[in-house]
C-alpha cells in the first residue's frame, strides 16, 4: 500500500478530511498540547499554517487522506533556520506506514527549503511509537521536561525535546 500512497500539499478542501483524525486525536489527549475541545476553527488555524509553513497530507490512490503534516519555522527571525513539524496520521491507518513516509518527506521538504535542523518541542515520552519513529528517522533527545504533559490515563508525563541537523 505504501508505495501507492501520494503525499501532496494540503488545500482547503482537504479540511473536511483531515478535521474528523485531527478531533479525534486531540480528544484523547495522549500526544497532542492542544485543549482536547479545540474548535474546528481553532484546529484549522493551528493545522493549515500559512507561508512560509507548508501543510501536507497523504492520500491513497482512491483520494482518502491517510494524514497530515505540518512544516514551520520553529521560532521567528534568527531562529527561523530550525525547522518545526507536527505529524497526524488517522486512526485507521495507523501501524501501516504513512506516519514514516509523512515523516521522511517533511524532512526532505525541510532540506529543500534550506532548514540547516528540524526540532520537535514537545514529543509526549509515553508516546513510544512516535520517539521511537523519529529515532529511526535520526532525531536524538536533547532535552526532556519533567512532567510538562498531563496524561489522561498516566498522568504528569515528560515531554521531550527532539533534533536533527539536516
Amino acid at each position: 500500500m505504501l508505495d501507492t500512497v501520494q503525499i501532496r500539499d494540503a488545500t482547503a478542501a482537504d479540511w473536511p478530511a483531515i478535521w474528523p483524525f485531527l478531533r479525534e486525536i486531540v480528544a484523547a489527549g495522549e500526544t497532542y498540547t492542544y485543549p482536547r475541545d479545540v474548535t474546528e476553527d481553532q484546529a484549522r488555524s493551528i493545522w493549515l499554517v500559512p507561508t512560509p509553513g507548508r501543510t501536507v497530507v497523504a492520500v491513497d490512490p482512491a483520494g482518502t487522506v491517510l494524514g497530515s503534516a505540518k512544516l514551520t519555522p520553529n521560532q521567528l527571525g534568527p531562529g527561523a533556520h530550525v525547522a518545526n513539524a507536527s505529524f497526524m496520521v488517522a486512526p485507521a491507518a495507523a501501524g501501516q506506514g504513512v506516519g514514516r513516509r509523512l515523516g521522511q518527506h517533511v524532512l526532505d521538504l525541510a532540506r529543500a527549503e534550506g532548514y540547516r535542523a528540524m526540532q520537535f518541542n514537545a514529543v509526549v515520552a509515553t508516546n513510544t511509537r512516535a520517539v521511537r519513529l523519529w529515532r529511526s528517522l535520526g532525531f536524538e533527545v536533547v532535552g526532556r521536561v519533567p512532567e510538562a504533559f498531563h496524561h489522561p490515563t498516566q498522568g504528569y508525563v515528560d515531554l521531550l525535546v527532539m533534533h536533527q541537523r539536516l
